[in-house]
């Protein structure tokens, strides 16, 4: 049973607590008021990333206390670090920039990447709509139907470069099931790949999000100009069918523990971040604004007219513990993946 000077100190406390949020909202909303917050997008303009980014920016304003403009900016570059490096080292601390980045970028000191000149840990992040399942698309006309097939044929597969996402993804499938991609760099995103397929430049792309084909290109699979080879991310996605799942095509259990870690990206979707040394309580307001813009039915009506998967948010708590867990790998673990990871 409780004493009463503790329910005493419990109930001054509860009550000084009660007391303090109204000042803390008025703060945030007083910093906020009549100011514009960029989003930084870590990929070019026209793909998934970009798509989900402009579509958050129409809708958050409204649930940040203040009620800011929010706006876009892309920065692609080595495949998502030339955003996640500004967003570290140079964007503004004050809560007035935030980024949406490739869910790869979170990962690249794990692995070793010099180019990553942050620490993933020390971000604040917000939360994300979705994750993400991958498939190696190929074009139509490209002889290849199976995985199989791409054991046996060399395909070309357009990338932004040697560190990017899909570059990493292609030499992991490479790897473990044998296949045989061959990686095309100078695409700077999906939107651009995609172009290429079509103007007969690559035979494909080696990880396109099926979130970001369905807002893109929306009846390509459905119409057959492309074909998922396979699939890959956290779970098997139903809307792709029979569409093999590239776990269950491994029977070696390091490989299989190898791509469970590999695919720990894919977890995070489309994760949203604010730069260290954010005030606590803008963070706060923004995890919030997040949270009730995935909520709000316009915005999902939206998302569902622009073919958008969001399908499964998640916090920026829960984004901080899976980072916290996938960075404490097994050596032997990490170090296979450090391997793959280098062009």
């Amino acid at each position: 049973m409780m004493t009463r000077r503790a329910l005493l100190t419990t109930i001054v406390f509860l009550l000084a607590l009660a007391g303090g949020l109204p000042a803390k909202a008025g703060a945030v909303a007083d910093f906020y008021r009549g100011k514009t917050v960029t989003i930084i997008v870590s990929s070019s303009a026209g793909g998934g990333y970009d798509t989900i980014a402009r579509a958050i920016a129409r809708f958050i304003g409204k649930h940040v206390p203040g009620n800011p403009v929010f706006v876009v900016k892309n920065m692609s570059g080595a495949g998502g670090m030339v955003a996640t490096n500004y967003l570290y080292n140079t964007a503004e601390k004050d809560g007035t920039v935030a980024g949406l980045v490739q869910n790869n970028t979170p990962f690249e000191p794990l692995f070793g990447t010099k180019q990553a000149r942050y620490d993933p840990l020390k971000f604040n992040w917000l939360g994300t709509p979705s994750v993400e399942t991958a498939v190696v698309l190929l074009w139509h006309a490209v002889p290849v139907n199976s995985v199989d097939d791409l054991r046996r044929r060399a395909v070309n597969v357009g990338v932004s470069g040697a560190n990017s996402t899909p570059a990493f993804f292609a030499r992991l499938l490479n790897a473990t099931l044998g296949t045989k991609m061959k990686l095309i760099n100078g695409y700077p995103g999906l939107n651009d790949v995609v172009l290429a397929m079509e103007r007969g430049e690559v035979d494909g792309h080696p990880s396109a999000f099926y979130s970001a084909l369905s807002s893109t290109r929306p009846t390509w699979l459905r119409d057959k100009k492309a074909k998922a080879i396979v699939q890959y991310g956290p779970a098997k996605l139903p809307e792709l069918g029979d569409v093999p799942f590239a776990p269950d095509l491994v029977a070696n259990a390091d490989d299989k523990r190898l791509m469970q870690a590999a695919f720990a990206p894919l977890a995070l979707g489309r994760p949203l971040l604010l730069p260290p040394g954010v005030p606590r309580d803008r963070v706060a307001a923004l995890r919030a604004g997040l949270a009730a813009t995935f909520s709000d039915p316009a915005f999902l009506a939206e998302g569902k007219r622009l073919g958008l998967q969001i399908n499964s948010p998640r916090t920026g708590e829960q984004i901080q513990a899976l980072l916290e867990d996938t960075y404490k790998l097994p050596p032997a673990l990490l170090d296979r993946l450090r391997k793959l990871n280098k062009p």
